[in-house]
């Protein structure tokens, strides 16, 4: 295949998961239900925290950011995918390739800096519970919230503005249900040594400083945690704790095995379907993982759901 001349846009067809036709219906059925299910959850969190003043605390206040990022971040693959399926289309415009990966590494690292964000919040209120509301004040959380959003809004662009010297054969065929950078970066017809070295760049960085503010916030609360004599304490700081704890781990865990397998094995479809995991998986398991192992969280939710099923429960 020859390059495209640069006049004339390329063609980008989405693979997805599988070309299978007699199995599309049950992919679209899936993740339909799956996309739902996360848009839902995560709605409900912001809901709960919105309409109890008890959850207006800086933990919720970032929590109720990091589902509105979740539902976004899911939504830039997700809808694309079910239509492509709904209307047997596998194309995508050469704009809205690169679109969706601009939101796609927003959002991502939106996630990835809420979640830093959040393990200072814990590190604060457990290392030095006394200056909590003092340290954690609104106009704190709000500087903290606008940074993560520039931060992530300017790091993805070196990504995606690097994308645009790239020569591009007339039809790209992508093995994947959405346009990954390194995916694409593979299908190039020029050289791409300078997109690589800024992908590892900003993953590197993107990646390491927040996994390494993560861990320090709990190194300290750990080493605080066991300093407390009686049980009963300890499991109280640690339990403010588990939930987001919880969260980290499925993140960092999810990409760390799609960045395995993708190392181990050379089948594409293989890494899309790896890819499931940190792009539908893992935002719809925090609504669950933040409802049922918060009490408060728990009882907002209660409330709230019979709030919206019926009029006598909003008068109680």
């Amino acid at each position: 295949m020859e390059p495209r001349n640069h006049s004339r846009l390329p063609v980008f067809l989405l693979l997805g998961l599988s070309e299978k036709p007699e199995i599309q219906s049950v992919l679209f059925g899936l993740f339909l239900s799956l996309y739902l299910v996360t848009v839902f959850g995560n709605l409900l969190i912001i809901l709960a925290i919105i309409s109890h003043s008890h959850l207006h605390t800086p933990m919720y206040f970032f929590l109720a950011n990091l589902s509105f990022s979740d539902i976004c971040f899911t939504s830039t693959t997700v809808p694309k995918m079910l239509l492509n399926i709904q209307t047997q289309s596998k194309g995508i415009t050469y704009a809205g390739c690169i679109a969706q990966m601009y939101f796609f590494t927003v959002f991502g690292l939106l996630d990835n800096l809420l979640l830093t964000a959040m393990a200072y919040d814990r590190f604060v209120a457990v290392c030095h519970p006394l200056h909590y509301t003092v340290i954690m004040n609104p106009r704190l959380c709000a500087q903290l919230l606008a940074l993560t959003w520039l931060i992530s809004a300017l790091g993805a662009l070196p990504e995606s503005l690097t994308m645009l010297r790239l020569s591009f054969c007339a039809v790209i065929e992508i093995p994947h249900y959405f346009c990954e950078l390194p995916e694409v970066l593979q299908l190039a017809c020029s050289d791409t040594f300078i997109n690589n070295v800024v992908l590892y760049i900003v993953t590197g960085m993107m990646g390491f400083v927040p996994l390494t503010g993560i861990l320090f916030s709990y190194s300290r609360i750990v080493s605080s945690v066991l300093r407390i004599s009686t049980a009963g304490g300890k499991y109280k700081a640690f339990s403010t704790c588990g939930s987001h704890l919880s969260v980290v781990s499925l993140f960092y865990g999810t990409c760390l095995g799609v960045y395995l397998s993708s190392t181990w094995t050379r089948a594409s479809q293989t890494g899309a379907s790896a890819s499931v995991l940190y792009t539908v998986v893992t935002p719809m398991m925090n609504p669950f993982i933040y409802s049922l192992r918060n009490r408060d969280m728990k009882r907002a939710l209660r409330k709230l759901l019979c709030s919206m099923s019926s009029p006598q429960g909003q008068q109680q």
